[in-house]
């Protein structure tokens, strides 16, 4: 599957995320509003994440990765920004 990158997804972040694969964490979304995901990490932790970029149509029960280097969220078909609210 192809994935959009965001316009606001800086070159420094993919980098970051590349060198570090091993990095991404794994969760399933809880809750969504458009602005904020709640993901509950596979891990046993809960993250809120602000979206910053298009809005994602994340819903409920989607699977989620979230790079916390890089500050980035892969949900759907695209790659943002998100950082922790």
């Amino acid at each position: 599957m192809s994935r959009t990158i965001s316009s606001t997804v800086h070159p420094i972040q993919r980098c970051m995320a590349a060198s570090n694969p091993s990095a991404w964490w794994d969760g399933l979304v809880i809750d969504a509003d458009g602005t904020t995901a709640t993901v509950a990490l596979l891990n046993g932790a809960t993250v809120t994440l602000r979206v910053i970029g298009p809005v994602v149509d994340i819903a409920a029960g989607e699977p989620v990765a979230y790079h916390p280097v890089a500050e980035l969220l892969s949900a759907a078909t695209v790659i943002t920004t998100a950082r922790v609210a």
